[in-house]
């Protein structure tokens, strides 16, 4: 009877194998192969002798490639600093507004959340078609109500088109942010509300001495998910302005480079070794980057 027991306790296990096939097929394996095949000098796809961190080292010395990846993870920093602005910030104040008594509050969080039911391509496409400077309806609207001199080449401006496409992403990434915020603030507990009332706390007190310290998992948990997100990003930036993050570079992102490195290198038979020591650079960036933000927030919310 035991024995039985014992077996069918070890067969649950075999109901996780499915997912763990999957999980070293798709994402471990491939993790190991890009770090495995960076210490390598490639012909074509053939690996050739053993190149120790030459890879690495034209990345970083070596130009084209040390100009384009500077460039690249600037535009990632900017990224990430403005959606904690754009996206964050705001669907912050919406997940507070959705969480009071307001009439038609769950209307608005399905209308917010419903974008992120969009392709990020079919998104990508919707708004160049709408940022088109000669035929795009913002700038179509903004000529009829007599604004035309806000009238912009939005994606056609070195100077706007990043920022075009963060507010783009910011966007379509809102809904999914507000509900992980209100989650975290319906977990609070309402008499703390009542009781700071009771004591005169102010609407701005209590915000900051009760709603972000209580609500801080929900808000590191997207801080986090807002950085990996930045720093992956490439199918809307793919989606408006190419693979080249045109105009002159000025959106080329670290994927959006990587994908013009290892896929469309002029490189030629390089292109497998300098793509897979840039892939295992952009994975050794979110690896510590997020590790960091975990123990720093988790030491501020032991701290509170």
């Amino acid at each position: 009877m035991n024995r039985q027991l014992g077996l069918k306790k070890h067969l649950v296990h075999l109901f996780i194998l499915p997912a763990l096939v999957f999980y070293v097929g798709f994402l471990v394996y491939p993790i190991l192969t890009a770090f495995f095949d960076s210490f390598f000098s490639w012909n074509g796809l053939v690996r050739g002798d053993f190149a120790g961190l030459n890879n690495y080292i034209r990345l970083f010395t070596e130009d084209p490639f040390h100009e384009r990846f500077v460039n690249a993870i600037g535009h990632n920093a900017i990224f990430f600093l403005v959606t904690i602005v754009s996206k964050l910030v705001i669907a912050f104040c919406l997940a507070m507004l959705i969480n009071s008594s307001i009439r038609g509050k769950h209307f608005f969080k399905m209308a917010i959340f419903l974008p992120k039911l969009l392709s990020v391509i079919v998104v990508g496409y919707l708004f160049s078609l709408i940022l088109n400077p000669t035929y795009g309806s913002l700038n179509t609207f903004l000529t009829a109500i007599g604004l035309g001199d806000l009238a912009k080449p939005w994606l056609g401006s070195p100077e706007l088109a990043l920022y075009a496409n963060i507010l783009v992403n910011s966007w379509y990434g809102m809904g999914f942010a507000m509900l992980i915020f209100l989650v975290g603030l319906q977990a609070i507990p309402k008499e703390i509300y009542e009781a700071a009332r009771i004591d005169g706390a102010s609407g701005i007190s209590m915000l900051f001495r009760i709603t972000i310290p209580l609500a801080m998992q929900s808000i590191m948990v997207m801080t986090i998910l807002t950085f990996i997100q930045s720093f992956e990003t490439f199918e809307l930036i793919f989606a408006m302005q190419g693979s080249s993050g045109g105009p002159y570079y000025s959106t080329d992102v670290l994927m959006t480079y990587f994908y013009r490195l290892a896929f469309g290198s002029v490189e030629g038979g390089e292109a497998i070794g300098l793509g897979s020591a840039l892939a295992v650079i952009i994975f050794i960036i979110i690896a510590l980057a997020s590790a960091v933000q975990l123990f720093f927030f988790q030491r501020r919310q032991v701290e509170l």
